[in-house]
């Protein structure tokens, strides 16, 4: 079991650079974006590591009150790996408390998963974090749906949320971020049973 005083690192998986800003692929950097405003903190670069990271607290005070480092990996979504290993290892973060918030092919738009463990599901971000500290961290899935017609997938992932996916865009994003504080706060049973859908 892990230390109870440990912090939680959330890593909300993109792309860095205005260019990818509101892709499919990006929806974890605005989950962490939301949750970095909740905080009322702003990102600012890691010392250790490629990513920009901000400290602070989640969930009401008392026990229930917990430490978290939100990261954006700034390396690009295929090697995310390497920064959120290096921000696990200077935060002492026990790889259990660490969640990924991602975008996921195979679940409908704005429909979430949240699940400990388990495949990459051909998800680079997931393979590079997989690969580099073992698959038993948690993730938070947020439904991207399927590319239309024959688009490939890697087209689909780098577009824009489209016209009509964007009027529900900000409270699918807001329903990830109190998904997440749910996770930390009162563990995962109980944030699938409320948020699993």
């Amino acid at each position: 079991m892990s230390d109870e005083n440990a912090p939680w690192l959330i890593a909300g998986l993109g792309n860095p650079g205005p260019e990818y800003a509101m892709n499919r692929h990006n929806v974890g950097f605005m989950v962490a974006d939301l949750l970095a405003r909740r905080m009322g903190a702003r990102f600012k670069r890691a010392t250790k590591g490629q990513a920009q990271v901000v400290e602070g607290r989640i969930g009401p005070p008392g026990p229930a009150n917990r430490r978290v480092i939100l990261a954006k990996p700034m390396s690009y979504m295929n090697v995310s790996g390497g920064p959120v290993t290096a921000l696990r290892d200077f935060y002492k973060v026990p790889t259990e408390r660490i969640v990924a918030v991602h975008d996921e092919l195979d679940i409908d738009y704005g429909v979430l998963r949240l699940k400990l463990g388990g495949g990459d599901n051909g998800h680079n971000g997931l393979k590079s974090m997989t690969k580099a500290m073992g698959p038993d961290y948690h993730r938070v899935r947020f439904g991207i749906g399927r590319p239309p017609g024959r688009m490939q997938v890697a087209d689909f992932v780098l577009k824009d949320f489209s016209s009509t996916e964007r009027k529900e865009l900000d409270y699918f994003v807001d329903r990830a971020a109190d998904a997440v504080e749910a996770l930390v706060t009162e563990g995962l049973e109980r944030a699938q049973s409320s948020y699993n859908s």
